[in-house]
């Protein structure tokens, strides 16, 4: 089981960015996808979950500036980034859960490895 972040970096505020999670090893198409992010000190916070029919659900705040879409065809998540803040930066994880949608990070069963996601002020 393979889950591959790209996309991260460092950014201006207002800034967009579009964040890639390759994904290989399991039924895709099946699965739950999840974002979250951690920042140094914090816990590991709820961002965008996809169910596999396409239902959309969203971390506090975050419907309208992010975007999560997935293609199955392609074994890939998407996150669309908008309107960047500083409160953004933290590092980025993508996550595959074998149920219906939570934001209990403990509940997903596979991870990437997360990608930086840096917004400069």
């Amino acid at each position: 089981v393979q889950l591959v972040e790209s996309g991260g970096g460092l950014v201006q505020i207002g800034e967009s960015l579009r964040l890639s999670c390759a994904v290989s090893g399991f039924a895709f198409s099946k699965y739950t996808m999840g974002w979250f992010r951690q920042s140094p000190g914090k816990e590991r916070d709820f961002v965008a979950g996809i169910s596999w029919s396409g239902n959309t659900f969203y971390g506090d705040g975050l419907k309208g500036r992010f975007i999560i879409s997935r293609d199955n065809a392609k074994n890939t998540l998407y996150l669309q980034m908008n309107s960047l803040k500083p409160d953004d930066t933290a590092v980025y994880y993508c996550a595959a859960r074998d149920g219906v949608w939570t934001t209990d990070a403990s509940q997903y069963d596979y991870w990437g490895q997360g990608i930086q996601v840096t917004v400069s002020s």
